[in-house]
């Protein structure tokens, strides 16, 4: 009795998200859409449409002597959207918790867990592919998730099979992924579900979930080819984006609830075919105050209030696009007219079927009736003016529009006849069109790393160790595991990077130079700072290997959180026992006494750690 009552629940639980699933679907059917409109139009199939009942649709030629070549200036205006939000490449940091020292100190090993696991993640590439994304269709997403079968194996199961650390995964999931409880509020966290739909082949499932499920039907974007372009006597071919069915997968629909009084840690529902694959809480604790939350961040192009989705500027350059084609082609129909020329002939006076086939080729004797009016070419005027200036305008709305002023396409006009003054102002102003896009990134990528130091410090219990590996090739290694994370506050530290080169980098350090700021009081450049410099313009390798005064700074802050441990510390004789004191000393008066319970024990150790230090000094 007990296990029917079991698999009716389980077979009511399907057939409601499901039923949830197909309900959302048909809610955001309009959207998509326009999404699959913008693919095409940004690869080159620009004679389609979206009709009435919601399909896209090419339309044929009306006549057969039109002209319908297409023009793309999407594509490029698109490359060079995702060309400049590329460059854009921030670092991110950890804020402490409070101005203690311990904290100062804690936040930096924080700070270089996030650095090192996010270049093991990829996320340069993971941040490129999700532009592609956003920029086309107007909105991506990450998924930050736990996977404890990758990493470094640290044992073996009673079945001898290797267990791993595990690591963090980010995957970037398409717009068409992603099924919100509500199309019209804004944040993910504003959502009640959220629906993550995506085709596996079911051998996949089988591995993944032990479960044998069916193959279904799946309507999935594919590439193909148009013929509906081209012109007088010939015929182009475009590629295209249309639906393609699938016989060999599945659809596994995750849908994921936030916490509620009935679930307070959120339910997770996984379903494929008529099958449920899993069935639990929110597994991440991902969120603020150890809270668990949605594994999804959005990333939009340009967000739009009261909506879910944002929207690409492809779909504010489409009927500009669809103006510039008719320009061009009515032109070329033009200049056809006036090559070939047209032919008034007088009715029954010559062979028309021979005059349509071979027109008045060179040399060729034309029979008429005598009598008769002989065929004469009649005469066409010159173009219009209007056509001109219209493909003026128009080109002048496809950059203004797309956020690229005309710098990025006229670079030479404006070299010849802009001072450079005038020039650095245009290209702030096309930055500032970009501004908000690279906003949303910036947000996307501060949760990114949030999201990133919550799931190591949920999971990761047992030590790893990691690297550092700076531009200039320097490489430190360390040992950290969850308790070492103790700040998740991440923040930004950059600059505007869609227009600074090293070139500029350079200069404005050459121009720091030259007015001493960084000089000390005597006018000389430390060797410190020297480093510092070598390495922002890019030459840090030339100068020595390591820098002793940042080395031992590093060993002495080490010693500083061992005392806090309550470990034992020794004084080593290359030890600069000056650079210790000073270090040593800054973290004592950082202390914080009525926060910390281990007060008294920490400052008695760490002034007879110092006087171990002054004693070496004398002995000198």
């Amino acid at each position: 009795m007990q296990k029917k009552e079991q698999i009716s629940f389980e077979e009511d639980i399907v057939k409601e998200v499901r039923q949830d699933f197909l309900k959302r679907q048909e809610e955001r059917k309009k959207i998509e859409r326009q999404w699959q409109l913008n693919m095409n139009f940004a690869m080159g199939n620009q004679y389609c449409e979206i009709t009435e009942m919601g399909e896209i649709e090419d339309y044929p030629k009306q006549y057969f002597w039109q002209e319908r070549e297409v023009y793309n200036h999407i594509a490029p205006i698109l490359e060079s959207r995702i060309a400049k939000l590329g460059k854009f490449r921030p670092v991110l940091n950890v804020a402490p918790n409070s101005g203690s020292e311990i904290d100062y100190k804690t936040a930096k090993v924080s700070r270089k867990i996030l650095t090192s696991v996010t270049s093991n993640l990829k996320i340069s590439q993971k941040m490129t592919e999700a532009i592609n994304w956003s920029e086309i269709c107007g909105t991506s997403f990450y998924k930050i998730t736990w996977n404890s079968q990758t990493g470094e194996t640290i044992g073996l199961t009673a079945d001898k099979q290797p267990i791993k650390k595990g690591e963090v995964e980010i995957s970037v999931c398409s717009p068409f992924e992603i099924f919100p409880d509500s199309n019209t509020t804004e944040t993910i966290d504003g959502q009640s579900s959220i629906i993550h739909a995506k085709p596996y082949k079911v051998d996949q499932i089988k591995k993944l979930w032990g479960v044998d499920v069916e193959p279904e039907n799946i309507n999935v974007l594919s590439l193909s080819n148009s013929n509906l372009a081209g012109g007088l006597g010939y015929t182009a071919s475009v590629p295209k984006i249309i639906g393609e069915r699938k016989t060999d997968s599945a659809i596994v629909i995750e849908k994921y609830e936030a916490p509620s009084t009935e679930y307070p840690n959120g339910r997770v529902i996984v379903v494929a075919g008529n099958h449920l694959l899993a069935l639990g809480e929110l597994p991440y604790v991902n969120k603020g105050e150890d809270k668990r939350g949605f594994p999804f961040i959005k990333q939009c192009s340009i967000s739009v209030p009261a909506s879910f989705w944002g929207i690409s500027v492809i779909e504010r350059l489409i009927p500009i696009q669809r103006s510039y084609n008719a320009i061009k082609n009515r032109k070329h129909e033009f200049l056809n007219r006036i090559a070939m020329g047209i032919l008034s002939v007088e009715d029954g006076s010559v062979d028309i079927n021979s005059l349509e086939e071979e027109g008045l080729s060179p040399g060729k004797v034309l029979v008429y009736r005598q009598g008769s009016t002989p065929p004469k070419v009649m005469d066409t005027n010159q173009m219009p003016n209007a056509f001109e200036d219209e493909e003026v305008k128009l080109l002048d709305e496809f950059t203004n529009i797309s956020g690229l002023m005309n710098v990025s396409y006229k670079k030479n006009l404006y070299a010849n006849n802009v001072s450079g003054t005038a020039l650095e102002l245009l290209i702030s102003q096309e930055t500032d069109k970009l501004q908000s896009t690279v906003d949303q990134i910036k947000y996307a990528l501060v949760e990114i790393g949030r999201q990133v130091l919550r799931l190591y410090k949920q999971f990761a219990t047992v030590k790893r160790l990691s690297k550092l590996v700076d531009e200039n090739g320097k490489i430190e290694l360390f040992y950290w595991n969850s308790s070492d994370i103790s700040s998740d506050d991440v923040v930004l530290d950059t600059s505007n990077e869609i227009n600074e080169t090293l070139s500029q980098k350079r200069s404005m350090i050459f121009d720091l130079l030259k007015a001493g700021v960084l000089s000390d009081e005597d006018g000389k450049i430390n060797s410190s700072t020297k480093q510092h410099i070598l390495e922002m313009i890019g030459f840090g390798t030339y100068e020595e290997a390591q820098n002793m005064t940042e080395l031992h700074a590093k060993k002495a802050g080490k010693e500083n959180l061992d005392i806090v441990s309550n470990l034992p510390v020794k004084i080593l004789p290359v030890d600069d026992d000056e650079i210790h004191i000073k270090e040593h000393t800054a973290f004592l008066l950082s202390l914080d006494r009525d926060g910390i319970a281990d007060y008294d024990r920490i400052a008695s150790d760490l002034l007879s750690h110092i006087e171990e230090h002054k004693n070496k000094i004398n002995k000198k």
